[in-house]
């Protein structure tokens, strides 16, 4: 069997985080997904765990959760086929609410654009060839 990811984000409300990805074209396996979670893939072996905080906070007892409106522990990096993708959903994000919290970044073999979620998760969507990165 092929290794999977899984990555547990703790989100506010459960419905508003699922419209807000299925508006980025994000689908969900509700076989794992309850009231309080859902499962959204992103691609085959690419696993996101949408948890509302409480839920989450069940998994690490001995610690809190952090506030993601304020810190930011992880940045979730998804690559795209091409810019344009990068740019497309980019802009399905921001109109589905997120924030773009920095400008693009051009390198010419590579190129990105970073988002905050609806609960302050950080995402960048990127496009890269390596065959183009200078020596």
């Amino acid at each position: 069997m092929p290794k999977q990811l899984y990555v547990n984000l703790p989100i506010q409300d459960l419905k508003r985080s699922k419209d807000f990805f299925s508006k980025l074209g994000f689908t969900f396996n509700e076989q794992f997904s309850d009231e309080s979670s859902t499962s959204m893939i992103v691609d085959e072996g690419v696993i996101f765990m949408l948890l509302e905080r409480e839920r989450f906070k069940s998994f690490i007892p001995h610690k809190e959760v952090a506030d993601t409106t304020k810190v930011c522990g992880a940045i979730n990096a998804i690559q795209m086929a091409n810019k344009d993708e990068v740019n497309a959903i980019i802009q399905k994000a921001i109109d589905a609410g997120a924030d773009e919290y920095k400008e693009a970044q051009d390198y010419g073999f590579m190129y990105g654009r970073s988002i905050e979620d609806l609960d302050g998760n950080c995402w960048e969507f990127f496009w890269m060839d390596p065959s183009q990165m200078p020596s």
